[in-house]
């Protein structure tokens, strides 16, 4: 019996993948996942809007977004544009009453995330959130290999995440919204985000914890016109934690980091320590969520380590590369999966407000120098 494939539209779909997401990760993803298939773009030009369609080879193209929702040949509508156009987009795809997966952040603000959580649930759609890192093969073999006590009881976790923003000095101009603290798609907010989901993913959630927050350098020039603007957005976050079952936790998130940009989370257990590395030489790839995360491993009483394969049963999606399209092919095949049987393996909005809220506790720490309990 063949089965219909769940329609896909994008909206933020530009046709460079140099400055879209979406080119370069989620329509080479929708090509090789089962189960999926890409039928419309949208941007917020015509021009470019058929411009993306031609180069995608979809049929449908879209500057306005409602109508792209409303589209009977759409099922599934992802929101890949800059985060403080989010809500209205999602509301879009939840006023057409269609399945809606939004990049991360979900929100501006955690009310704002609640709002659409509820709005998604009284809507009775699929609804997910783009926190790929989860369904990165390298960190599903972690969390596995932790739950079934291959290092013993988790005593400690250290994550640190080094990206190259502004090593320069210089922003794209693409980027440079991402420098203003207005619209959420900082430091904290992208990759602290997904680092702290990816921990308490592989090793289980934060009960309480502390948080300082710096801003090294402030100015910085655009590196297309040699403007100058003044970054708001903090460019170090320290969080020490205590996760629930007792663990303590450190993290450490950087940008502007001049040389060997990656991220390393570090599990140290009563028997032994696993390490999930992404390190690749594309400092984007050096990211958990984008790049090819490894497992290494040392058991009691080594000094060394050694990397442990990861299973190819955690590659459900044959034929991508492993850094930038892997985990978002890995993540769309999840929620084909969850429209067609219904079940939620793929977190949503409800999980993406407990998220936002997390990151608030870390501000409010940052902000009044105490102890926040989650």
């Amino acid at each position: 019996m063949t089965v219909s494939p769940v329609r896909v539209g994008i909206i933020g779909a530009n046709a460079d993948p140099g400055r879209s997401w979406a080119a370069a990760a989620h329509v080479p993803a929708l090509a090789a996942a089962p189960g999926l298939a890409l039928t419309a773009v949208g941007t917020s030009r015509e021009d470019s809007a058929r411009e993306a369609a031609r180069a995608f080879g979809v049929p449908h193209a879209f500057a306005d977004a409602g109508a792209l929702a409303a589209h009977p040949e759409v099922d599934l509508v992802t929101v890949a544009v800059k985060v403080p156009h989010h809500a209205e987009l999602v509301r879009a795809a939840l006023k057409a009453g269609k399945h809606v997966l939004s990049e991360w952040p979900l929100a501006l603000t955690t009310g704002e995330a609640r709002s659409l959580a509820a709005e998604a649930e009284a809507a009775g759609v699929r609804h997910a959130i783009g926190l790929q890192a989860r369904h990165s093969p390298g960190v599903r073999y972690a969390r596995e290999l932790v739950a079934e006590g291959r290092i013993g009881r988790v005593l400690a976790v250290t994550a640190y995440s080094a990206r190259p923003h502004g090593a320069d000095g210089r922003y794209p101009a693409a980027s440079v919204y991402t420098a203003d603290s207005a619209n959420g798609a900082g430091l904290l907010e992208v990759a602290g985000g997904h680092v702290l989901d990816a921990l308490q993913f592989v090793a289980g959630d934060i009960a309480e914890l502390s948080a300082h927050l710096s801003r090294q350098v402030s100015h910085y020039t655009v590196a297309e016109t040699g403007e100058t603007f003044e970054r708001t957005t903090p460019d170090q976050v320290l969080v020490t934690a205590t996760l629930a079952g007792g663990a303590v936790a450190s993290v450490h998130l950087s940008d502007r980091k001049a040389a060997n940009p990656r991220t390393r989370l570090e599990i140290a257990g009563t028997d032994g320590d696993l390490v999930v590395v992404t390190d690749f030489p594309d400092p984007r790839d050096a990211q958990l969520q984008i790049g090819a995360a490894r497992v290494l491993e040392a058991r009691a009483g080594e000094r060394g380590r050694r990397e442990l394969p990861v299973p190819d049963r955690f590659r459900t999606v044959r034929g991508v590369p492993e850094a930038t399209v892997r985990n978002v092919a890995e993540q769309y095949a999840a929620l084909a999966a969850d429209i067609r049987g219904g079940e939620t393996t793929v977190a949503d909005f409800d999980h993406a407000a407990r998220l936002h809220g997390l990151l608030d506790a870390v501000r409010r720490s940052a902000e009044t120098g105490t102890r926040q309990r989650l």
